[in-house]
């Protein structure tokens, strides 16, 4: 289905399952979605199955790794410690990790903290991955440091000179991570926990470190890598478990996120700074597109005018889109327990259907009377 308002001619429950149906149509074995809107009511969706053998249903209250989207939590932070005259957005890479980055050919010293938070550093990205079976089961359980990760994309050449350019970097936010302990004492994720999860009763976002197992109720996270290649992929360790091993629920993610946006976690300097966006990579424009990027946060154009923010997440099998009003007011989350690896075609057909899903969320005047 198209971009663009729903029709009214169906009842706003009866679209968001439509747009669930459509993502399961495309193959994905699961998928869950909670949409909070302007007026408060809380709207779930699901479709397909939560195993594919059993043919369970899927758990509204499921949980599912957050991947990339923690890279919201680890910015806001970061935005904090700046409100609190910490550290300020134009310090230098050089000056808070200078052994980290020394010998490494990288420009350190015109590396900014606002550089590492919107992917402008030119720091290049090199985590490690599987795009078979065999690399699956060959390195699921490996265990890597951040300082390890970190060296291992330091060891190539820049993609580009500080600030000239865009270009998504995990590894931009790994150094923000070690830059949180250097500064508090403390782990990044031990700080996620007491100056928002806590404060916001996010009780069902939990960081699993090492753990290759998600808490119950989960789904199956499957990886398509072609026909007669659906891999089952839940069991396995974050890739960087410090900054990447969370798992939550669409309920804790909408909480967070109109937390967000609506001026709980930021002083209103620092949230209009994170809203301050570039134009994502030409490359990235067909998964995301008008997407552009502030400091952790993405902002998409909505059809029916407007634009939203979020952060998209996709690691192990599951995949979550997310979008809420710049004022807070309304949001919703798409979860996904398959990734469809195969094809770049499949790949965007995914992100396209969940997008559509998002933009019908938070369109809907029936759902949004403030739209």
């Amino acid at each position: 289905m198209a971009c663009g308002v729903p029709s009214t001619a169906t009842s706003p429950a009866e679209q968001l399952h439509r747009d669930a149906e459509a993502i399961h149509a495309l193959g994905v074995s699961g998928v869950q979605a909670r949409t909070i809107t302007a007026d408060g009511r809380e709207l779930v969706s699901t479709s397909g199955s939560a195993e594919l053998h059993s043919g369970a249903p899927v758990d509204p209250e499921g949980y599912f790794r957050m991947a990339s989207t923690a890279k919201t939590l680890v910015a806001t932070v970061v935005l904090q410690l700046d409100a609190e005259g910490t550290l300020s957005l134009d310090d230098s890479l050089a000056h808070w990790l200078p052994e980290v980055v020394r010998g490494s050919g990288i420009d350190a010293d015109h590396i900014t903290v606002r550089q590492l938070l919107q992917h402008t550093s030119g720091i290049h990205d090199d985590l490690p991955g599987y795009t078979t079976a065999a690399e699956y089961y060959g390195q699921r359980h490996d265990i890597y440091t951040s300082a390890q990760l970190v060296s291992r994309a330091l060891s190539h050449a820049p993609d580009f000179a500080p600030g000239a350019g865009w270009s998504y970097s995990n590894t931009g936010y790994l150094l923000l991570s070690m830059l949180i302990e250097r500064i508090t004492g403390r782990a990044s994720h031990r700080e996620i926990q007491d100056r928002i999860l806590t404060p916001l009763a996010m009780n069902r976002t939990r960081w699993l470190g090492t753990s290759p197992t998600l808490p119950d109720p989960h789904a199956t996270a499957y990886q398509f890598f072609g026909p007669g290649a659906e891999l089952d992929v839940t069991d396995q360790i974050a890739v960087d478990p410090e900054t990447l091993s969370w798992v939550s629920t669409t309920r804790d993610e909408n909480i967070f996120l109109r937390a967000l946006l609506s001026g709980r976690l930021l002083p209103p300097h620092q949230l209009a700074a994170m809203k301050q966006t570039v134009p994502v990579s030409t490359d990235l424009q067909p998964m995301w597109p008008g997407g552009r990027y502030g400091l952790g946060l993405a902002e998409r154009p909505l059809s029916c005018g407007g634009i939203y923010f979020g952060h998209e997440g996709g690691d192990g099998g599951y995949i979550t889109l997310n979008g809420v009003a710049p004022d807070g007011t309304r949001s919703t989350v798409v979860s996904m327990s398959e990734a469809l690896g195969d094809t770049p075609e499949h790949i965007l057909a995914q992100e396209s259907a969940a997008s559509t899903f998002i933009d019908h969320a938070l369109c809907s005047r029936d759902l949004n009377p403030t739209t």
